[in-house]
C-alpha cells in the first residue's frame, strides 16, 4: 500500500486485457489506503459493537441510525474489493513476470487471500434487518471475521518497517488497538457477572459515580441494571487496560472476582509482551537515527589511538583529525566503493559515470567521446577530498597519474615559491616516454582552498583509449594541460615537449593498435585443426646502396676537408653507425612484436570457433 510504484517492470511489459488492473498503479494505491482505512475502522468497531451494543439488541432502522448505515457503506465497499481483486495483475515468483492473464489471476487470488476478503465482505447488516435476537447475536458474532484482514494489512505494511517515524506510528497504533480490544473484553466480563458479584467494577463504578446500587434509570444508552453510561463503562475499561499494560496500575479500577483477575493477568503478559516490543523497536530506531554520529566518533577515536600507539608528532597528528573530520563532513561516512560492491557490475559503471559526469562536461578533451568510451573511463577514476594546505605531491615524487580539478584552488610551488594557481577544470599532467619509464614531479602541488580532484592512472587511461582508438588520437589532441609537472633534464627538452604536447602518449597508443592478420588455421581430414605459427625473423631488409652511398659521401666530405677533418669525420661516422645499430635494432624488435601478435591473434580465433 503505498501512493507509488514500488517496483517498476519495465523489462518485459506485458499485453492488459481490458479491465485489468495494474497491481502496482497509483489508483490501485490509492485504492489500498482506503481499504486499509476501512480495516481500521473495522477492528474499531467490531469488538465495541460485540461488548456494548450487541446486549442492547434492536432491529435496525436504516433511516434512524447512521452507525448502521455506514457500517452497511463498508460491506458495500468490501464486495467491491473483492471483484477488484479478482481484476488486479501480480508478479508471479523470483521470475519478475507480471502476469495479466485474467484466469490466472483469479485461480491466484482464490488460493491465496480470497476466503479471508470473503468473509470480510459478507454484508451482516442487511441480514440483520429480519433476523431474531438470537440470529442478530449470532451474526454480530460472525462480525470478528472481518479482523482477519488486519493480517494482511500487517504483510503490506512490512515496508514501512525502514522509516523510523512510520514505525513509530504503527506500534502506538497497535497499542492503542489492543488497549481497546482488552477493554472490550474487559467490559464483557463485568456485564456477565454483573448480576452474581456485587464486587463486580462495574457496580463499584455504579456505587461510585451515582451512589446508588441496583437502581435502573430506563435509559436506553446506560446498562440495564445500573445508573452507568456506556461512555462511563468505556473510558472506564480502556483506563483500566491502559494502566494495566503500561505496569502503572492506579488501582481506582481493580479486578475483585476471580474472572477479572485471571483476565487481569493475561492483561499484565501481554502488556509486558507489548512493553518489549515497542521499547525494543524504539531503541532500534534511535540507534539507527543516531548510527552515522555513532561510526563517527567511533572512526574519530581509532584515529587518535593510532596517534597515540605510534606517537605521531603534533603538526602531523592535527592533520590526520582534521582530514577524518573534514571528509566525515563531505562524504557523511559514505564508502562509495564499499557500496558499489553490493550491486553489479554494469550498475556500477552507471553509478561511475553518473559521479564524473561533472568532469566529463567541464574537460573539453572529453566531448567528442561517445557514452560507451565514457562509462568505461569513469570505472578508472578516483575521486580524493583534499584539506587546504595538503600536499598532493611533492616535488620529485614520481607521476603515474593525470590530476583534474573539479572543485577548489591548488597552488603550484616550485622551491618554496609559487608559480601558479589551478582551480576548476584546469589539468594536471606529463607525457610519459613508455610505461617503463615513470618522470619525476619539478614541483609541489599545494591545496589552497577544500579541494575534489580527481586522478586517473596513465596505464589504465590507455588501456581504455586502446578499445576506442579514434578518441585516443582526438583526446591527447584537444587535451589542454594546464600544468605540465615533468621534470626535464634541461630547458630545450622541456620547450621541445610544449611543442609536441603527449607525443609520446599517442605513440604509445598507437603502438597498441591491433594488427589484421591473415588466417593460417587449416582443418584436417580427421576433422582436427592445425595452426601454422609464424616464425620470427630477425634480419633486417636494408635498401640496396643504401651503405655504398654514405660511404661515397663521407668519402667526398673527407676529401674536401682534407687531414684536419678526419677526427671529424671519424666521429660522425661512429654516431651514424650507433644510429643505424639502434634503428636495426627497433626494426627487429617491431617485427618480433607484429609476428607475436598475429600469432596470438590466430590463437585466439581457434579457440573461440572450437567454443562455437
Amino acid at each position: 500500500m503505498s501512493l507509488s510504484p514500488t517496483i517498476s517492470y519495465k523489462a518485459a511489459e506485458p499485453t492488459f486485457h481490458p479491465w485489468t488492473v495494474r497491481h502496482d498503479s497509483l489508483t490501485k494505491a490509492i485504492w489500498d489506503w482506503i481499504v486499509l482505512l476501512l480495516v481500521i475502522y473495522t477492528a474499531i468497531e467490531v469488538p465495541y459493537n460485540v461488548a456494548f451494543i450487541l446486549p442492547m439488541y434492536k432491529k435496525v432502522r436504516l433511516t434512524n441510525n447512521a452507525l448502521e448505515i455506514i457500517n452497511l457503506s463498508v460491506d458495500i465497499m468490501f464486495i467491491v474489493d473483492v471483484s477488484i481483486n479478482f481484476r488486479t495483475t501480480y508478479v508471479q515468483g523470483r521470475s519478475a513476470k507480471v502476469v495479466c492473464d485474467p484466469k490466472k489471476i483469479a485461480r491466484h487470488y482464490l488460493r491465496s487471500w480470497f476466503f479471508v476478503d470473503f468473509l470480510s465482505a459478507i454484508p451482516f447488516e442487511l441480514f440483520s434487518l429480519v433476523s431474531s435476537k438470537e440470529e442478530f447475536t449470532l451474526i454480530s458474532l460472525l462480525k470478528t471475521a472481518r479482523l482477519l484482514r488486519l493480517v494482511r494489512v500487517a504483510r503490506k505494511l512490512d515496508r514501512y518497517s525502514e522509516y523510523g517515524v512510520a514505525v513509530v506510528f504503527l506500534l502506538m497504533g497497535l497499542f492503542t488497538l489492543t488497549a481497546h480490544w482488552l477493554a472490550c473484553i474487559w467490559y464483557a466480563i463485568g456485564r456477565a457477572q454483573r448480576a452474581d458479584h456485587p464486587a463486580n467494577w462495574i457496580n463499584i463504578l455504579s456505587r461510585d459515580l451515582s451512589g446508588k446500587s441496583g437502581v435502573s434509570s430506563g435509559n436506553p444508552n446506560t446498562t440495564d441494571e445500573f445508573d452507568v453510561s456506556l461512555t462511563h463503562c468505556y473510558l472506564s475499561a480502556m483506563y483500566f487496560t491502559l494502566s494495566s499494560l503500561t505496569s502503572v496500575g492506579f488501582g481506582n479500577v481493580a479486578a475483585n472476582t476471580n474472572a477479572e483477575k485471571a483476565f487481569a493477568v493475561c492483561v499484565m503478559l501481554v502488556g509486558a509482551l507489548m512493553f518489549a516490543t515497542i521499547f525494543g523497536n524504539l531503541t532500534a530506531i534511535i540507534q539507527r537515527l543516531y548510527s552515522t554520529t555513532s561510526k563517527y566518533h567511533k572512526d574519530l577515536a581509532i584515529v587518535r589511538e593510532f596517534i597515540n600507539f605510534y606517537e605521531i608528532p603534533s603538526p602531523l597528528s592535527d592533520k590526520l583529525e582534521d582530514y577524518t573530520k573534514n571528509i566525515w563532513a563531505q562524504t557523511k561516512g559514505v564508502n562509495v566503493k564499499k557500496v558499489l560492491e553490493f550491486f553489479p557490475e554494469s550498475l556500477q559503471t552507471d553509478v561511475c559515470y553518473h559521479l564524473r559526469q561533472d568532469l566529463f562536461n567541464t574537460v573539453p578533451a572529453f566531448k567528442e567521446a561517445d557514452h560507451s568510451c565514457l562509462r568505461s573511463l569513469a570505472m578508472k577514476f578516483r575521486t580524493s577530498y583534499c584539506l587546504p594546505e595538503q600536499c598532493v605531491v611533492r616535488q620529485g615524487d614520481p607521476i603515474q597519474e593525470m590530476y583534474f580539478i573539479c572543485s577548489g584552488t591548488v597552488e603550484v610551488v616550485r622551491d618554496g615559491k609559487i608559480i601558479l594557481t589551478l582551480s576548476k577544470g584546469d589539468v594536471i599532467s606529463c607525457d610519459y616516454k613508455s610505461l617503463n619509464h615513470i618522470p619525476k614531479a619539478n614541483s609541489d602541488l599545494i591545496i589552497c582552498t577544500i579541494a575534489e580532484i580527481h586522478s586517473i592512472d596513465y596505464e589504465d587511461l590507455l588501456e581504455c583509449l586502446r578499445a576506442y582508438p579514434e578518441f585516443g588520437e582526438t583526446f591527447f589532441e584537444r587535451l589542454e594541460v594546464s600544468y605540465s609537472i615533468q621534470e626535464y633534464e634541461n630547458v630545450s627538452e622541456g620547450l621541445a615537449a610544449r611543442e609536441h604536447r603527449f607525443s609520446n602518449a599517442r605513440h604509445e597508443l598507437s603502438s597498441f593498435h591491433k594488427f589484421s592478420s591473415s588466417s593460417n588455421i587449416k582443418p584436417q581430414s580427421n576433422g582436427a585443426t592445425s595452426i601454422e605459427i609464424q616464425e620470427t625473423s630477425f634480419t633486417r631488409n636494408y635498401e640496396p646502396g643504401k651503405s655504398s652511398r654514405k660511404m661515397e659521401k663521407r668519402q667526398n666530405k673527407t676529401s674536401l676537408d682534407g687531414k684536419d677533418g678526419n677526427d671529424d669525420v671519424g666521429k660522425e661516422e661512429r654516431s651514424e653507425n650507433i644510429a643505424d645499430r639502434l634503428s636495426n635494432i627497433e626494426g627487429r624488435l617491431t617485427e618480433l612484436e607484429k609476428s607475436i601478435t598475429n600469432n596470438f591473434n590466430q590463437i585466439i580465433q581457434h579457440i573461440q570457433r572450437k567454443e562455437q
